[in-house]
């Protein structure tokens, strides 16, 4: 009787855990460092760093890649390139020096990927490059920054290494081949500047014109003719030409005088939580998958299950994380310098839809770790849950038992739960332009509109020196 009261006792107990899991577990990793994304926003560096810091979930062991990632964003905004860089640095160690371990396998497989090191997305990672040799830039250090440029291309390689069929999958990013080749041109490597261009051409000619989001800027079309005509390569600067229907620049020569501006807009999607409902069924040969209401079928994933049996598990209710896109503040812009002439700025990265879109290319193989997993501890549940009921004459046993039963139970409720997490104070989308400068001092408008037809200015004064200078800056709300 008294172990009966106690299993009483610990039900009860559970329902309040619930009860508060509710009210306190199911926020996501947006919600639980909003005060730091809501300074960062507004453009109040300092106050966001103190939110930064005294946040103790960005704290955690298994979060220090977001949270070196957003002190090295947060150092860049606020000018301070040298001190951006330290903390980009450790956070392209951690990125390569991150080994499997076995710890953080198991807390993946039997619990949730919420509760693992957080790895980082590709294009998270080809950001870091990008405020990388932005930083070098700004500090006059041409070498390293070029030696970032060469690292761009290995960033490629291995992401290119990780999918067969290329053409549907991000294996490569174009800007960041664009970024590439204009820190070659900028260091006098023209050979290698003009490689980059027509790497990034290729990128999009293989997904037909529009790569995640992005159509071949106008701009990548000049420069790729411009560097096939100024090395030489006349047969790739006809094909070209008669390609894009585009003459190369022949006024345009490594002694000019030239702006690449960069305008970042908006801030990265949010992620959230939902909850998705799969059915167990059973195919051919005896062989199980998932599948739900739109047709999606998912198999078994057998480096989880092992030699788990399935009986009793009909259907699962899973938590899967979702992006939610945050309006941009401005929609299109322009610039204006001196002169008064004026030239639109092009779009060259969507991070919205690259988040959504590789979301979505990766959802197979997701779905299947956590639909395995949760069928595995579903499995785990009724068999206790059966022993109980088959050991029916021993009362004291079959109350322990039914007791072990609703600590699993809870345990899988309680245990479930998306990885919400994500870089996302990097820019929704980013814009660019190349701008010839005149000697002396140049005064640049970026006219930015927003969709209610509003109009602001950012103006910049820049002395124009010979070669290529790059500027950016972020528009947050």
């Amino acid at each position: 009787m008294v172990l009966g009261r106690t299993i009483d006792i610990m039900q009860r107990t559970s329902v309040l855990i619930v009860l508060m899991f509710f009210l306190f577990g199911c926020a996501s990793y947006h919600d639980r460092i909003t005060d730091y994304y809501t300074k960062v926003g507004a453009g109040d560096y300092v106050e966001a760093e103190k939110a930064l810091d005294k946040n103790s979930l960005i704290q955690k062991d298994r979060n220090k890649l977001l949270f070196l990632m957003e002190k090295g964003r947060l150092a860049h905004l606020k000018g301070a390139y040298e001190e951006s860089n330290t903390y980009f640095n450790e956070a392209d160690l951690l990125i390569e020096d991150a080994v499997t371990k076995v710890g953080d396998v198991a807390v993946g497989l039997f619990l949730n990927s919420m509760s693992q090191s957080y790895k980082g997305e590709e294009f998270e990672i080809f950001m870091i490059h990008y405020y990388k040799s932005l930083n070098y830039l700004y500090l006059g250090l041409s070498q390293e920054a070029l030696v970032e440029a060469r690292r761009i291309t290995l960033q490629n390689y291995s992401q290119g290494d990780k999918y067969k069929d290329k053409s549907t999958r991000y294996s490569k990013d174009a800007f960041s081949l664009i970024l590439q080749g204009m820190i070659y041109e900028s260091t006098g490597n023209y050979n290698d500047a003009f490689i980059s261009y027509r790497n990034a051409v290729e990128v999009y000619k293989t997904s037909k014109g529009t790569y995640y989001g992005v159509s071949m800027p106008e701009q990548l079309k000049h420069d790729v003719i411009r560097l096939a005509a100024y090395n030489g390569f006349t047969g790739e600067q006809r094909a070209y030409e008669k390609e894009f229907g585009i003459k190369a620049n022949a006024d345009k020569s490594k002694e000019g005088r030239e702006l690449v501006l960069f305008w970042e807009n908006g801030m990265a999607p949010i992620k959230e939580e939902e909850n998705v409902i799969f059915t167990l069924v059973e195919g051919e040969k005896g062989s199980l998958f998932f599948t739900n209401a739109l047709g999606i079928m998912i198999p078994i994933d057998l480096g989880i299950s092992g030699s788990t049996s399935f009986n009793g598990v009909h259907s699962l209710n899973i938590a899967y994380p979702k992006y939610i896109v945050q309006p941009t503040p401005y929609f299109s812009a322009f610039v204006k310098d001196s002169k008064g002439d004026t030239k639109q700025l092009q779009l060259v990265e969507d991070i919205d839809a690259l988040a959504v879109m590789t979301l979505k290319e990766r959802a197979g193989k997701e779905l299947g770790k956590i639909l395995t997993r949760m069928a595995v501890k579903k499995s785990a549940e009724y068999a206790l849950k059966a022993a109980a009921k088959s050991n029916g004459q021993n009362g004291d046993a079959n109350a322990v038992l039914e007791g072990i039963g609703f600590g699993v139970q809870l345990f899988n409720m309680l245990s479930e739960k998306a990885d919400t997490r994500n870089w996302q104070s990097i820019p929704a989308k980013i814009s660019y332009v190349r701008l010839p400068l005149q000697s002396g001092e140049n005064t640049i408008d970026v006219v930015m509109e927003r969709p209610s037809g509003q109009r602001t200015t950012h103006s910049i004064t820049l002395d124009g020196k010979k070669g290529i200078q790059f500027y950016n800056f972020a528009t947050m709300r």
